[in-house]
């Protein structure tokens, strides 16, 4: 198993989340942590994309690890991890694009 697989068990069994609920975590994590380092908005397209990055990132060494260690990758459920983990985020920028609600008032 590689450290990154590891790393996520090693999460799973200390956090006592599922590992679909750290994914939803994580992508929290970089979206607001991106926004506070570099000053983006919530409607700003960045955050959105360091978010979308780290998916397929994470996703594809997933992939990488499941065909190493020659068991049958299972696409749709790679495809949940991603569409898991870009939920947030996607509302997020569409709520703050299309509503007033991230506006400040006054």
């Amino acid at each position: 198993m590689s450290g990154f697989q590891d790393a996520k068990l090693w999460l799973v069994g200390h956090v006592h989340l599922a590992k679909d609920a750290l994914h939803i975590y994580v992508a929290l994590i970089l979206f607001f942590g991106s926004m506070m380092i570099w000053r983006w908005k919530p409607g700003q397209w960045q955050p959105w994309l360091i978010v979308l990055a780290a998916a397929i990132a994470g996703e594809a060494w997933d992939i990488r690890d499941t065909i190493a260690y020659e068991r049958t990758v299972y696409w749709a459920a790679n495809w949940k991890d991603i569409w898991n983990t870009m939920f947030w985020p996607s509302a997020i920028l569409l709520l703050a694009r299309l509503t007033p609600i991230f506006r400040r008032t006054g």
